[in-house]
């Protein structure tokens, strides 16, 4: 990967670090990453929402800047002259408390502002942000340093749906186009697979460090595990396809009954982005179409399939506190977007392997507040506080994850039908 998607492991990681001019740095490296992902790009690229799930890149670049202009300029910058006013309307995402914001599934038909407007809107930004960073009263900075860390994070998380945004956006264009050509293609043969196993009881999760993690990592706090067993790699488009050719698709005897009903709704026979071609598999990648590898982690598969094949194989999936206590000790290593594969790539080694990148794991995990779980006051209690229903935990990063932004804690979250994000499955079961 070219050094400019690449950023050190510190940068956003720890809000103890109050030094402005790392603070500065920290802020132009992350703003420059988000820009070096959008530059294979046309306008017209960065126009396209195929789906209202996903967003056009360029409104991710301008939101980002919003994000910014909202929390940090308006609020601390004497004198602050927004860039257009109109912006904070229509580049709000989903902050009720602000004066309302333009809806997702017509953030497609913005042709205006201009692609070059947008990116002279993120300049203004940066610039002013530069000075609040640099001028800021004493007082006034460990909460300015807070809330930057929150902003570089939410961009990185941006960065990241640039995309799996843009892959579905080009993958409903007939010509299948290419981000970008010279990815390079995983190599060699899955690992076999085996059984971690692990003893239970009472164990902690949840962020307890003192660098940043968002709201929904915390508080820190004991939960109950029973004996259970991990698998030691992720799951593979080969083990996949042998739960389709074991009628996977057709026995609903397999599936949650939400899940059944959505298989026949949507017509499901194989994971998003699969092409039967000639009898043969092929799948589309950020590089392309490419012969389907049997021994890469299957992916863009729903809690659906994921748990319909987790029972097909008489296993079930991990819950949210499994996984975590496995990677509690497990440096944050593996195929992330640093790698520069954009794809996930063949576990060939030993142990446990995966945990991070590839692929993010869906769990048998609610989404849920832990215990004692408050909320920030104000918009930004909007976050993460108001998705906690109706959908499930995913945990790991992909790869297509900063390997900055991700750690044994971080939950993400999607509704059991969405597989555009990178998503795949772990196997677990029972020790008893």
């Amino acid at each position: 990967m070219s050094q400019t998607l690449t950023q050190d492991r510190d940068t956003v990681s720890d809000i103890s670090v109050l030094d402005r001019e790392q603070a500065q740095r920290n802020y132009t490296a992350v703003r420059a990453v988000t820009e070096a992902l959008c530059r294979p790009l046309s306008a017209e690229d960065c126009l396209l929402q195929g789906i209202t799930e996903t967003s056009p890149p360029k409104w991710h670049l301008a939101h980002v800047s919003w994000f910014f202009e909202t929390f940090l300029l308006h609020e601390y910058l004497p004198g602050y002259r927004p860039f257009n006013p109109r912006f904070r309307y229509l580049f709000n995402s989903y902050y009720e408390q602000l004066d309302g914001f333009h809806p997702r599934a017509r953030r497609g038909l913005l042709s205006r502002p201009s692609l070059e407007e947008v990116y002279r809107y993120r300049g203004w930004v940066d610039e002013h942000m530069q000075t609040l960073m640099a001028d800021a009263a004493p007082e006034q900075w460990p909460q300015i340093a807070l809330r930057l860390a929150i902003g570089l994070n939410h961009e990185q998380q941006h960065q990241e749906l640039i995309l799996t945004d843009l892959k579905h956006n080009f993958w409903v264009n007939p010509l299948l186009p290419v981000y970008r050509e010279e990815l390079p293609v995983p190599q060699g043969r899955a690992a076999p697979l085996h059984w971690q196993e692990y003893p239970g009881g009472v164990q902690e999760i949840g962020y307890g460090g003192s660098g940043y993690a968002f709201d929904n990592e915390r508080p820190r706090h004991r939960a109950y595990n029973g004996p259970w067993r991990l698998a030691s790699r992720l799951l593979t488009n080969g083990e996949y396809l042998a739960f389709m050719d074991g009628g996977g698709y057709t026995r609903p005897e397999l599936w949650l009954s939400d899940g059944w009903a959505t298989v026949q709704r949507l017509g499901w026979k194989a994971p998003l982005y699969w092409l039967r071609q000639d009898g043969d598999w092929w799948q589309y990648t950020l590089g392309g179409l490419r012969p389907l590898n049997p021994d890469e982690p299957v992916c863009h598969v729903s809690y659906y399939e994921a748990d319909a094949c987790a029972r097909w194989a008489g296993r079930r999936l991990p819950t949210e506190q499994e996984w975590e206590v496995a990677a509690a000790d497990r440096p944050v290593a593996g195929n992330l977007r640093d790698t520069g594969l954009l794809h996930p790539g063949v576990a060939d080694g030993s142990g446990l392997q995966q945990l991070y990148g590839d692929v993010w794991e869906w769990t048998a995990s609610p989404y849920t507040a832990y215990p004692g779980y408050r909320p920030p006051a104000g918009a930004l209690g909007e976050y993460n506080g108001k998705f906690m229903c109706n959908q499930q935990v995913l945990r790991g990063g992909s790869c297509v994850t900063p390997a900055d932004h991700i750690r044994a804690s971080y939950r993400n979250f999607f509704y059991p039908h969405d597989r555009w994000q990178f998503m795949g499955l772990r196997l677990a079961e029972d020790a008893e």
